[in-house]
């Protein structure tokens, strides 16, 4: 077993049978890899979905069912299942191209024992997606991103082999274990033939709830990841540098937080918020997100 495909799905029904179907669809020889994937408790009719699929894998195909517990223990769940020689990550949002798992195998051919970032494509929907050809308009200076990324999984165990569960809330574990793998000198190389589009429909005005939601549960677990590596790469990357925080709190100090909320909630019912709502949305996530992390920094 040359490769483990893994990922994990929470209340994503809607996305999660084109995603298997993709990951069953690979160019290698079926007994070169298998899928692994763990449902982390999904109210929705998750199960139902990956039984009607199960019929489809021809490669081999592990299904772990557990009550809700956040992204880092299913994880390693999925990991405690896997027999892969090399492990590869995506997210249930995420559409692997045909030739993804040729291309990790190939990139570890020919560089060997190193960890192997794809390229990701955003796309608002999985029915016209987009040419896959990465460009730089998709860049991401992540070092270990779960969204595409494989590493095997000897140099996996020598970084401790699994997620750090106390990371609980939304963000930051696959770098956590990034930086481990980082001090043990793990190189890293980019394949952008191992291509995955990433579904990122436009925001509507009832999602903007979730997503300040999300940016303050970020905030939170990057405090965490300080805490546990005080590095300027950690401090750089979640934006916890004095630039980036005079920046981040330009829209407190300008007090326009309240008229963007009302011009964002505007256009509650006219669908997709257009590119002014996006944009205004952003700010108010931006400002959640260095509300919060100034209040969880003081608690110490």
């Amino acid at each position: 077993m040359r490769l483990t495909l893994q990922l994990c799905t929470y209340k994503r029904a809607h996305l999660l049978e084109r995603v298997l179907e993709a990951c069953f669809d690979q160019t290698v020889p079926p007994e070169t890899y298998e899928v692994v994937l763990v449902n982390d408790g999904s109210p929705d009719d998750t199960p139902a979905v990956i039984e009607r699929l199960r019929p489809q894998a021809r490669c081999g195909f592990t299904v772990l069912h557990q009550a809700n517990a956040g992204l880092a223990r299913a994880r390693n769940a999925g990991l405690a299942q896997s027999r892969g020689d090399r492990i590869a990550f995506i997210d249930d949002d995420v559409l692997p191209t045909p030739v993804f798992v040729a291309e990790h195998l190939r990139s570890d051919e020919q560089y060997g024992d190193v960890i192997v970032r794809g390229a990701v494509i955003n796309t608002a929907s999985f029915d016209h997606l987009p040419v896959p050809v990465w460009t730089p308009a998709n860049y991401s200076a992540n070092y270990f991103w779960t969204s595409n990324v494989s590493v095997r999984r000897a140099r996996l165990d020598r970084a401790g082999g699994r997620f750090d569960e106390s990371f609980t809330e939304y963000g930051w574990e696959d770098i956590e274990l990034g930086m481990r793998l980082r001090a043990l000198g793990t190189r890293a190389v980019f394949n952008r033939l191992a291509v995955a589009f990433h579904f990122k429909p436009p925001p509507g005005a009832p999602d903007v709830a979730r997503i300040l939601g999300q940016s303050r549960a970020q905030a939170r677990t990057a405090v965490q990841l300080e805490r546990k590596h005080p590095h300027w790469r950690v401090a750089l990357a979640v934006g916890d540098t004095p630039p980036q925080r005079w920046l981040g709190t330009a829209v407190a100090r300008t007090g326009i937080a309240r008229p963007l909320e009302s011009f964002v909630a505007g256009g509650a019912a006219a669908g997709p918020l257009g590119a002014l709502g996006r944009i205004a949305a952003g700010v108010l996530a931006t400002q959640a997100y260095y509300d919060e992390l100034q209040r969880a920094r003081a608690v110490g």
